[in-house]
C-alpha cells in the first residue's frame, strides 16, 4: 500500500465474495476460549490488526495458542485464571480487545498495564472502570481520569451483587462486564443506566457466552442476571467450557460496503459468510437497503443485493442505533439519492476510532455535499454533481477508508489517503473491491 490510493470511476460486474471473519466474534471467541477449561479450535478467524493484538495479549498472559493457519487456531483454555499475573499489554486501537480484557484482568486481579495507540487513549473507559470498582476491582488511570492507559491491581470482592453501568457511550462496557463477572463465581446482576446503544452487539455476546456454557437472562436489556457458578473451587474449575470447534461468521459490518455496492451499481453482489440466521445485528443493514430500493436475497450462508434497472435510490431518515458501524456506509449511499438524508442516534460515532460524525462531515463536504452535524446525528444533502478527485482523509479509521471507496461507483474518481488503515479489520479490502470492477 502507498500513502494514498487513486480509485478511478468504476463500473462493477456481478460478483460474489467471501467475507473475512467478524472482528466482534473473533475477539470475543478468543477470550472466552482462553478462559475455558478445555481446548477450542477456532476456524475462519479474522486475521487483522485487532485480532493480532488480542492473540498477542493472550500469549503474553500465558495462554497456549496453536496456529494452524492465518485463520485457524487452537486455544488451550487456562481454566479461568491466566498463568501470568503480571503483564504489560499493548492493544493498539482494538476496543474489542481493550475493554473485555480490562474487565477480565480487573476481576481476576494481578499487576497489569493496558495501553494502546494515541487514539485509544482518547476513547473513554471511565464508565467501565467505575462499574469494576463497584465490584471490588483496583483500576487506576496513568494519565487523564476516565481514559487509558490503565494499571490494574489486586481484586477484593466488594460483596455488591448489582453492578450499575452506563449504556449510552459504548455497548462494549456491558459486554466486558458480562464476560468477566462469571469469573468471580458469584451471582451478579448488571443494571444498565440510560439508553443502551448497539443492542445487537450485546446479543452477539450473549449468544457466544451461551455456546461457552454461561446463560444470561435479561429484562428488556435493562437488567442482566448472571447465575452463580455451581462448581466448587471456582478458580481451579472454570465456568466457561468451550465447544471443541467453533466457526467464526463473516464480518457483517464489512459486508455493508459490498452490499451497498450492489445497490449503487445496480449489479448483483453476493457476500458469503453471513445469512438469514446470522447472530450479527449488522445484517439488518441489508433490510435497510431494501427499504430504499434494493432487491435483497437471503440465503443460509449468503446475502445478495441488486437493484432493478430504473429503480431510484430513495432518500432516508433513519434511527441507526441498531447498526451504528454499518450506518456509516449509508452516509455514502445518501450521495446517490439526490435528496437530504438523515442518520440519527449515532452518538457512539464520536468515541470510535475517530470522531466519525466530525470526520464524515468534513470528508463529505470535500465532495460538494452540504452536511449538518449534530451531537448525535448527521444530515446530508448531496450536490448536483460530485467533486472529482477529492482527497479523502481517513483518520486512521478503517471504516472511513472503506466507506469512501464507494464514491468511485458514483461516476467520479476519488483518492483515499492512508489506505492501509483497513488492516485493522479487512487487509485485502481494496484488492477485493478491485476484483469486482468490470
Amino acid at each position: 500500500m502507498t500513502d494514498s490510493l487513486y480509485l478511478p470511476a468504476a463500473r462493477l460486474r456481478p460478483a460474489a465474495i467471501t467475507l473475512p471473519g467478524s472482528k466482534s466474534i473473533s475477539n470475543r471467541t478468543l477470550l472466552l476460549a482462553a478462559l475455558s477449561d478445555n481446548a477450542c479450535r477456532i476456524e475462519s478467524l479474522l486475521d487483522a490488526d485487532d485480532t493480532r493484538h488480542m492473540l498477542a495479549a493472550l500469549q503474553a498472559l500465558g495462554v497456549r495458542i496453536e496456529k494452524h493457519s492465518a485463520h485457524s487456531v487452537t486455544v488451550h483454555g487456562c481454566g479461568g485464571r491466566f498463568p501470568q499475573d503480571r503483564a504489560d499489554l499493548f492493544l493498539g486501537n482494538a476496543g474489542t480487545a481493550f475493554r473485555p480484557l480490562t474487565a477480565v484482568l480487573a476481576l481476576l486481579g494481578g499487576r497489569y498495564r493496558l495501553h494502546g495507540v494515541a487514539r485509544m487513549h482518547e476513547r473513554p473507559i471511565g464508565d467501565l472502570v467505575d462499574a469494576l470498582r463497584v465490584a471490588g476491582a483496583s483500576v487506576q488511570y496513568e494519565g487523564q481520569a476516565g481514559y487509558p492507559p490503565l494499571r490494574i491491581g489486586a481484586y477484593r470482592a466488594s460483596g455488591v451483587r448489582r453492578i450499575p453501568v452506563q449504556g449510552n457511550v459504548s455497548s462494549q462496557f456491558l459486554t466486558a462486564l458480562l464476560m468477566a463477572l462469571p469469573l468471580t463465581g458469584e451471582a451478579h446482576e448488571i443494571e444498565v443506566c440510560g439508553e443502551l446503544i448497539s443492542k445487537p452487539y450485546i446479543d452477539i455476546t450473549l449468544k457466544l457466552m451461551a455456546q461457552f456454557g454461561v446463560n444470561v437472562a435479561h429484562e428488556d436489556y435493562r437488567l442482566f442476571r448472571l447465575p452463580e457458578n455451581e462448581r466448587s473451587e471456582f478458580r481451579q474449575n472454570a465456568k466457561y467450557h468451550a465447544p471443541a470447534a467453533l466457526h467464526v461468521e463473516g464480518d457483517a459490518s464489512g459486508a455493508s460496503y459490498f452490499l451497498a455496492a450492489g445497490l449503487l451499481a445496480a449489479t448483483p453482489v453476493r457476500v458469503y459468510g453471513i445469512g438469514r440466521h446470522s447472530i450479527q445485528g449488522d445484517t439488518a443493514f441489508a433490510a435497510e437497503l431494501a427499504k430504499i430500493g434494493a432487491t435483497v436475497e437471503w440465503g443460509e450462508n449468503y446475502i445478495q443485493v441488486a437493484r432493478r434497472p430504473g429503480q431510484p435510490i430513495q432518500a432516508f431518515d433513519l434511527d441507526a442505533n441498531h447498526i451504528p458501524d454499518a450506518a456509516m456506509t449509508l452516509a455514502i449511499v445518501a450521495l446517490a439519492t439526490g435528496k437530504r438524508c438523515s442518520l440519527r442516534n449515532i452518538g457512539s460515532w464520536r468515541v470510535k476510532e475517530t470522531d466519525r460524525i466530525a470526520a464524515m462531515a468534513a470528508e463529505l463536504r470535500k465532495l460538494g455535499a452540504r452536511v449538518e452535524e449534530e451531537a448525535e446525528a448527521i444530515h446530508i444533502t448531496p450536490p448536483p454533481r460530485l467533486a472529482a478527485n477529492a482527497r479523502i482523509d481517513t483518520y486512521d479509521d478503517h471504516r472511513m477508508a472503506m466507506c469512501f471507496a464507494l464514491v468511485s461507483l458514483l461516476g467520479v474518481p476519488v483518492v483515499i489517503n492512508d489506505p492501509q488503515c483497513v488492516n485493522k479489520t479487512f487487509p485485502t479490502y481494496f484488492e477485493v473491491l478491485a476484483g469486482m470492477v468490470a
